[in-house]
Formats: structure tokens, C-alpha cells, sequence
């Protein structure tokens, strides 16, 4: 049984490291014929600067063929806790880091590093998570930049950056064990919370509170929460995001949560499941069917397959209990592929879910994405009966030989009073 354990510190990233990704992105870049690629957060879920230089500026960060990295970045401050970093021993991947910020200081510092001419990859153009299906730059940005850059054609690199970021290397991998080993940390303090009395604040802040006694961090939406026999709803809990006192948990109730853990910029993602016993007949089926998917899912992940393949093993146990899925069943981390399934959704006709999911169209997206060993998946299956409705899930490592689970305790359903 896995048990709460004093917080150590985690592993860092080297030098090597960020050469191997360099190199890696640039290898992409010569086979495109791109001189130079843009990569900026810009308020985004992923912090796509952060893959160049292992830090986060709120910057804009050119990675040109033949000379290190620029960092352009609006705020004074956010330099001075970078060079804090370098105070302290720990080596910065980039050393040219300039106080300046938004397109037109964006296409000066390009035209220093790429020929009049040349070819600019943007990252950002493309789909770069959930809710940035259309990009993410922002309108004056793109105006200003594509004004001031002159004879430089620019292309988008979106998909070629996010998904060199799929396979993980070695010490990228060393980082995500850490953040799941967290995870557990976290879904262990969550089942501690769970008691009848407590409200969903209590539980909430009992998850976050572990994540960063381990010092890590939590990646958007950082934690959903909701709770109830017969809870539908998804995401962050109602109380956060409105006037809305906490529920007060009760007998009857399962509490689930999806907690990002995240260190060193890799995410961990869970989905925790407790049962507040005596629970019904029909969450105790959901969790049933849920497990079922999840072992699926396992038994399914090996180098070579397809993604639509995994997806399509986890739906089975769905459909032959009759149960649907209002969330994905797994998806790529980082952001690439996610597998939603429609199968059983006719039950939805006549209850009050049917305005909302009734007008999606469950689907894959990349489908057709082969797994390579290093990638990193989130089985998250949840089934749902009527309005009922229990997910679990945890990472899943593709390996040379198959998959490796890096999660357990979220894996299935829990119990307040015992396991």
C-alpha cells in the first residue's frame, strides 16, 4: 500500500538536455528550410517558451539555426528572478535576454538572425491545447510582427514543436516520474480529506497543500473538484469560479478530482475517485466499468500502435455495460492526441444532459498517431450511467516493450473509510 512519505527535492534538468532539444528542434528546422523559429507563452496552457530555455518569463524566446537562443521579455522582474537562479549556481539555458516585448521588437531581433529572404517557423499559429484549438497569439501581436518583418516569409511550426515534445528523454522522464510520484502524494492526501463534514475548499486545499510541500506546481485549469452522488459536472469546483459557498460532503457522496501536477514542465495528471460509502449500486457498476477501461487501455499501449487504436480498446468495456463518457478516455501529454468515444450516448436523450452533450460529436483527434517508446499518456477513463459518474486514471509510459504505470492509487476508485 502505497503510503505518505516526507517531500525530497526533485531532479534537474542539464545542459545536455537542453542541447539534445536544441539540436532536435533544429534538425526539424534545416528539413523545413526555416532559418528561425518563435516561440512565446503568451498566456497559454503549455508555456511553450519554457520547452528552449527550462524557465518561465512570460517571454518570447528565437531559436535561430546557427547562434543561441533570444529571450525577449516585457518585465524587468522576470529577469531578476532568472539571474537569481544563476546567483545561486544553477546554470541559465540562454544568455542574451533582452528587455523588450510585443511584435515589432519580435521581427527586429528576427531580422539580426535570419537572412533577408529566410523562412520563420511560429509556434503558436496551430492548435496548442484544449481551448486553443485556433492558436494562441494574440491579434497585435501577429499585426505588428508580420508589419515590421519585412521580406521573411513567415510558416507555422505548431504541430512540428509540439510534437517533438511527445517523445521524452531520459532526464524529461526523470522529471515526470517525480511529478507522479507527487501525484500519488497528492491523491493520498485528497482520500485523508474526504470525511462527511468536510466541504470541498477542505479537500481542495488538502491536495494543493501536498503538491507544493513537494515543491511543484500545478499546471491550468490546476485542479478540477466536484462532488455528489449523482454530480455530473466537471471541472473546477463552482466555488472557485463564483459566489458559491463549498458543498459539504455527505454519506452517499463520490468525491473526484483531476489534479495537473507539474514539475519542471511536465505534467502528471491524475484523475482521483472517493467513495463516501454506503455509495449506490450504479457509481459502484461505474467504477466497475471504469477499472475495466482503464486495464484495457493498459494491456493496449505498446510501440507501433496507432493512438485511435488504445482509445477504441478502452470504449469496449463502455459499451457493453451500457455506459457513455463525458470526458476523454486518455490523451497525449503534452497536448497532441486526445480520444473522446460516443458509444452509448442515445442514453442521454430526455435528461437534462442532453442540451449539453447532446449536441457533441464525440471523436478522436490524431488518431492516426503511432506511439513511440518515450511518449506519455493519460488514461482517464470515466463512465457514466444516467447522470452518475466516476473517473479514475493516472500516466502511462511507452516503453520498448509495451507501457509502464507510473500512477496506482488514482488508478480506481477509493473509500473514505479504507481502501
Amino acid at each position: 500500500m502505497t503510503t505518505r512519505t516526507l517531500p525530497e527535492p526533485g531532479p534537474v534538468l542539464t545542459l545536455a538536455e537542453r542541447d539534445r532539444r536544441w539540436n532536435g528542434l533544429r534538425a526539424l528546422m534545416r528539413d523545413r528550410a526555416i532559418d528561425t523559429i518563435v516561440a512565446g507563452s503568451f498566456n497559454g496552457r503549455e508555456r511553450l517558451e519554457s520547452y528552449l530555455i527550462d524557465d518561465f518569463l512570460d517571454s518570447v524566446v528565437l531559436l535561430p539555426l546557427e547562434r543561441d537562443a533570444i529571450v525577449l521579455t516585457f518585465s524587468a522582474s522576470r529577469l531578476s528572478r532568472a539571474f537569481e537562479s544563476e546567483r545561486r549556481g544553477i546554470p541559465l539555458w540562454a544568455h542574451d535576454y533582452r528587455l523588450v516585448a510585443g511584435g515589432a521588437a519580435t521581427a527586429a531581433a528576427i531580422a539580426e538572425v535570419t537572412p533577408t529572404g529566410g523562412r520563420v517557423g511560429i509556434v503558436g499559429l496551430g492548435p496548442t491545447a484544449p481551448g486553443e484549438m485556433e492558436g494562441l497569439l494574440p491579434y497585435g501581436f501577429h499585426r505588428h510582427l508580420t508589419e515590421a518583418l519585412g521580406n521573411v516569409e513567415l510558416v507555422d511550426f505548431t504541430q512540428a514543436f509540439t510534437d517533438f515534445m511527445l517523445v521524452k528523454s531520459d532526464e524529461e522522464l526523470a522529471l515526470l516520474k517525480f511529478s507522479a510520484r507527487v501525484s500519488e502524494q497528492a491523491s493520498l492526501a485528497m482520500l485523508e480529506a474526504c470525511v462527511p463534514g468536510a466541504n470541498e475548499a477542505t479537500v481542495y486545499a488538502a491536495i494543493m497543500s501536498e503538491i507544493y510541500r513537494w515543491g511543484c506546481e500545478t499546471r491550468y485549469p490546476n485542479m478540477s473538484l466536484q462532488s455528489g452522488p449523482d454530480n455530473i459536472g466537471w471541472g473546477a469546483p463552482r466555488w472557485a469560479l463564483r459566489a458559491e459557498p463549498p458543498r459539504t460532503l455527505q454519506t452517499g457522496d463520490v468525491v473526484q478530482a483531476e489534479i495537473h501536477t507539474m514539475y519542471g514542465g511536465q505534467e502528471s495528471q491524475v484523475q482521483m475517485s472517493v467513495a463516501l460509502d454506503p455509495i449506490d449500486h450504479v457509481l459502484s457498476t461505474c467504477a466497475e466499468v471504469a477499472r475495466r477501461a482503464y486495464e484495457a487501455g493498459v494491456a493496449a499501449v505498446r510501440p507501433g500502435v496507432t493512438f485511435a487504436s488504445v482509445v477504441h480498446a478502452m470504449e469496449e468495456p463502455l459499451r457493453g455495460a451500457g455506459a457513455w463518457s463525458k470526458t476523454p478516455l486518455l490523451h497525449t501529454l503534452t497536448f497532441g492526441a486526445t480520444g473522446f468515444t460516443p458509444v452509448n450516448r442515445e442514453q442521454l436523450a430526455g435528461t437534462r444532459e442532453e442540451r449539453t452533450e447532446g449536441k457533441i460529436t464525440a471523436g478522436i483527434r490524431r488518431g492516426d498517431l503511432v506511439l513511440l517508446p518515450g511518449m506519455t499518456l493519460e488514461l482517464e477513463p470515466n463512465a457514466c450511467i444516467g447522470m452518475q459518474r466516476v473517473n479514475i486514471g493516472g500516466v502511462v509510459l511507452v516503453t520498448a516493450d509495451g507501457a509502464e504505470e507510473l500512477n496506482d492509487v488514482p488508478t480506481r476508485m477509493r473509500h473514505a473509510m479504507g481502501w
